[in-house]
This record gives structure tokens, sequence and C-alpha cells, in this order.
């Protein structure tokens, strides 16, 4: 018996102690991705906020955070050990024109510690429109594709309504909006910070065409185009979600304030909301996160996130094939702004781990790190 006990223990050391330990060597893992992954933040995020990361479970840890060190408790089981990603700090309060290029100047960093030649990007919210500006900039300074694979989360690329809401709103709100920021502290606000361009960034249409400066997400777009020498995949997964499940926040702008309806189509902002699109009349569906409709979202194939129940199984991310790309953020056709196709039933912000809620963010990314090494 001693030599049975002595044999259990040898076993029990070697699965707490090796990277490859009993919590990740019964579970589906992602394939390890050829580039790093390089996560980008949205409007008022940060890669570290008092030990909380924004790309995070709902405890705050890092869901790029692979098991590669002995007794690590907080990693993510999902991916391969190997797997090499790296959260950006941009500036919270700023356009996608200055975002994209700190983007672009942490990309090189990453590429300097790592000695790799490209990255992936996933960019939630504003942070997917950084990374078009990110992609495009790193391909002026380097003559050659740096992005490899670029995937929008829940991105108001066509703008938002509730963006042009607080713009109208006039000072009072913008003002709240600063002394909020403000708030944060040093850790993520800083004199490069500048709420109303953030807000601008995110209206459809040139907020202001008579103050010298030319916003919103139309122009953005068609300076910063999708394009394959910029990136070598683009793909994006979509949010949307109504009633009780809803950030109280968010219900409560949709009810009260914002109507963003976001599942009509046109072209351009058709019924000045602040997004594209016209939206369909219906105020109480599931048709936007409370932030962003799903007129909105969609940059290339929309992609389909199927969770598994099962802990010890990986999710799956795939490419929706009944809906054609876009390859045009400014031209979307009537399907790819209506559909309700592949749409995740999540929030805003339940997709970086601010919820409570019962998504696991780990599975999530886990699934969408395999999707990227599928397609590098």
């Amino acid at each position: 018996m001693s030599g049975i006990r002595s044999a259990a223990l040898l076993v029990c050391v070697f699965l707490l102690t090796s990277p490859d330990s009993a919590r990740a060597q019964f579970n589906e893992r992602a394939q390890k991705t050829r580039y790093p992954v390089v996560f980008a933040h949205g409007l008022g995020g940060f890669d570290n906020l008092l030990g909380l990361l924004y790309f995070g479970d709902e405890l705050g840890n890092f869901v790029g955070d692979a098991c590669d060190e002995p007794f690590e408790v907080t990693c993510n089981p999902y991916l391969n050990a190997a797997q090499r990603a790296y959260s950006a700090q941009v500036a919270p309060f700023q356009s996608s024109e200055v975002r994209g290029l700190q983007l672009a100047d942490e990309i090189e960093g990453v590429l300097a510690t790592t000695g790799a030649t490209r990255v992936n990007l996933i960019g939630h919210s504003q942070g997917g429109s950084d990374s078009l500006k990110a992609a495009r900039t790193l391909y002026t300074r380097k003559r050659r594709a740096v992005v490899d694979v670029m995937v929008s989360v829940s991105s108001p690329l066509r703008g938002s309504p509730v963006a042009k809401f607080v713009l109208d709103t006039g000072p009072t709100v913008t003002d709240l909006a600063d002394f909020l920021a403000k708030l944060y502290g040093d850790a993520v606000y800083d004199e490069d910070s500048d709420p109303i361009a953030a807000v601008k960034q995110l209206v459809y249409d040139d907020y202001d065409p008579n103050d010298g400066v030319t916003t919103g997400a139309k122009a953005f777009n068609a300076a910063n185009p999708m394009d394959a020498r910029y990136a070598s995949h683009y793909a994006s997964l979509m949010t949307a979600q109504w009633g009780l499940n809803l950030n109280p926040s968010f219900l409560a702008v949709q009810q009260l304030f914002v109507d963003i309806d976001g599942d009509g189509y046109c072209v351009d902002d058709c019924d000045n909301d602040g997004a594209a699109g016209r939206g369909d009349g219906m105020r109480a569906e599931r048709d936007d996160d409370g932030v962003v409709g799903i007129n909105s979202q969609q940059m290339g194939p929309r992609l389909t996130y199927t969770p598994v129940t099962s802990a010890l199984r990986m999710d799956t991310i795939i490419r929706d094939t009944s809906i054609d790309p876009v390859t045009n953020l400014n031209a979307p056709g009537p399907e790819q702004m209506t559909s309700m196709s592949s749409v995740i039933d999540q929030d805003h912000l339940d997709v970086v781990g601010f919820g409570p809620d019962l998504f696991n963010e780990r599975k999530f990314y886990s699934a969408l790190i395999h999707y990227i090494s599928q397609n590098e």
C-alpha cells in the first residue's frame, strides 16, 4: 500500500506543479496562435486598474493569461500554455484617431518584446475602431501588414445613439462625464484624455460641421478602411440584449432617454439619432446591447458563438456563412444591418467581465483565440 500511496503522491505533485496541470490537462484547449494576441479596450477602459483587468472574468483576472506557471489559479485553463496575449493601454477618453496611434505604439512594443513580425487584434467597443487606425498606421510605418487577424466585439463601427444623446444634452452631461472620468484617477485619466472628442468619434456623422474639425465614424471609416494590405482577416462578434438581464443603467437609458432602435436599414444616419440606419420603430425589442445597435456592429463576416455547458470542453466560434460579410463599413447591406443571426444575448459590458452574470469570459475568449489560430 505504501508503494501505491507514493505513486499517487507523485502523480498529484506532477499535476499541481506542471504548467499542463490537471485543470488544463483535462480541458479542451484553444490552439496556440502563431502571432501574439493584443487586446484593445473600449471607451474609459484600462489594462489594469487596482488589480482588475478590463478583459477579465468576473473577478478581474485577465482572460489571456495562459496557465504556464506552477500553482497558478487565476489563469485561463482553456488556453494553450504557450499562448502569448497582451492587454494594451491607450488614452481612456479620446478619439480613435489618437487612440489608434497609441495602440500602434503598444503593438510595436509587443513586437520588440516577443520578436514576432505580426500580431492579432481583439478590440472591444471603441477598441474595434482603434484597431482599424492602428492597422493602417502600422502598414504605413512598416510598409507591410503587421496585423494578421482583427476581430471587433460589440463595436460601434457606425455610431451609437447614446453618444449623440450625451452631446445633445449639453454641458451638464458632458461635464459630468468629464468629472466621472477623472474619478478614475491617474491610473486611467491623463492629460491626453478628451471625453468630448471621444464621444464625437462615436457619432456616425460629423457632429459639428462648423467647428473646423471633421469627426464621426463615417469619416473615420473612410480614412481607415478595411483593407487586405492592413490586415489579412477581419471579423466581428455582435451583442444585443433586452429586459431584466440587461445592465440596469443601460436599461434605464433605453427606457427613459434613448431609443437606440438598432435593427432598421439605411446606409446613412437617416433618422439623425447618431448611428447609421433608420430604426424599425420598435423600441422594446432585442436589437441593441444597451449602447450599440446591431446595425452598427458588423465588420467583415459575423461570427457565431456557441457556449458549451460542460466545464471540460471549449466553447466554439465559427464564421456565420448565412450572412454576407461587410467589406465597406460605410455601405453594409440590408441583411447585415437587420439580421439577428449569431447575435450574442449579452449586454455591452458582459463580454468583458463587468457582471455579475453567468457568461464565461475565459471560455469565450479562448474560443475566439482558437478561431484566430484557424484563420492566421
